[in-house]
């Protein structure tokens, strides 16, 4: 009966502790929210002397580290909580503070490895294949990065930041439809940001197609030979073709006088038919991930609203007029782009 009540009593003041750990590390977490590190990780130092296997808290002193930019200190707390737990859901925050914490440092295989070991663990965690594709980039490794951004955006599609880097890395390697297809679902999610601002630019350049005006009365279509050769996965010879036929068409008498968003939107509904006239003879993660989005968002008769979406972020009077009196019609769009299903990749 003694040791049935010790055994109890143990067992209470173990779990008091636990509860009093718990406390200890939100109060912690309250405190990095308010920029005061030095006093969240005596929170969780607190936390981990009642409770040592907590792993909240290790998590969390791990990020306060890294967000204080003390590295080496947070790569510390890692290896800790990695060799004291072990197929825990919560170790895939480890795998990513840590890797991330390694490329903050210059290690950068050591942060690619890392990465690994975390996505053969969460194969399914979206946000380590990301944060291994900026390392990838930062090397000048692209195309590996593209195939990380490819599997981020499969498994997050709403994260603005994979579809950003795709657009950035294919337009450096002049790939203007798939550098055109990313940066216009990057719109639809982030359309009134920097970034926007900055990625609409590019936009408008790659909408230009190859077309050069090269006096007021002719016109050069520059097409690169490599465009016409036979077809293959992401190839899009015929959607480069069709652009900047359209393109050529900005300064006819018929359109010279249509705004900037009506140009655009003439041309991206070509485009768009084209990619869905097309669709079912080719292959590769453009064709099969974006070229579906946005030949509905054209089935649907929406491109016009994305097209002043996309430019809210000027200040055309013309843009600011269309969006404030057609708000219903901007919140279908949203709400459509909100609930379309993506593609696995």
């Amino acid at each position: 009966m003694l040791l049935l009540m010790l055994v109890s009593t143990c067992g209470l003041a173990c779990a008091q502790q636990k509860v009093a750990a718990e406390k200890l590390v939100q109060e912690g977490i309250q405190l990095n929210a308010k920029g005061d590190y030095d006093g969240a990780v005596k929170k969780y130092d607190a936390a981990l002397l009642l409770d040592e296997a907590n792993l909240l808290a290790l998590t969390e002193k791990a990020q306060t580290y890294f967000t204080a930019k003390k590295f080496d200190e947070s790569v510390k707390v890692c290896k800790t909580a990695l060799r004291n737990h072990e197929n825990e859901a919560m170790l895939n925050t480890i795998y990513l503070t840590y890797g991330n914490a390694l490329d903050e440092l210059n290690q950068t295989e050591k942060a690619i490895s890392i990465y690994d070991d975390g996505i053969k663990k969460f194969p399914t965690f979206y946000q380590l294949y990301f944060n291994k594709a900026i390392t990838l980039e930062k090397v000048m490794k692209h195309d590996e990065a593209l195939i990380c951004l490819y599997k981020s955006a499969s498994l997050k599609p709403t994260l603005s930041g994979s579809h950003n880097l795709i657009g950035r890395i294919q337009l450096a390697k002049n790939q203007r439809i798939p550098s055109l297809l990313a940066f216009c679902r990057f719109m639809t999610l982030e359309p009134l940001t920097d970034r926007a601002k900055e990625n609409l630019k590019s936009i408008q350049t790659l909408m230009k197609g190859n077309v050069e005006k090269t006096d007021d009365k002719s016109i050069t279509n520059n097409v690169d030979p490599a465009t016409l050769a036979k077809p293959r996965e992401n190839s899009f010879s015929t959607q480069d073709q069709v652009l900047s036929m359209a393109a050529a068409l900005d300064n006819d008498p018929k359109y010279a006088n249509k705004t900037e968003v009506e140009q655009f939107i003439r041309k991206f509904d070509n485009l768009c038919a084209s990619l869905k006239e097309n669709k079912a003879n080719n292959s590769g993660f453009y064709w099969d991930y974006y070229a579906p989005f946005f030949i509905e968002m054209k089935d649907k008769q929406m491109i016009e609203t994305f097209a002043y979406v996309s430019f809210a972020s000027t200040d055309m009077k013309d843009v600011a007029a269309w969006l404030n009196s057609h708000t219903a019609e901007i919140q279908k769009f949203f709400d459509w782009s909100k609930a379309y299903v993506w593609t696995k990749i």
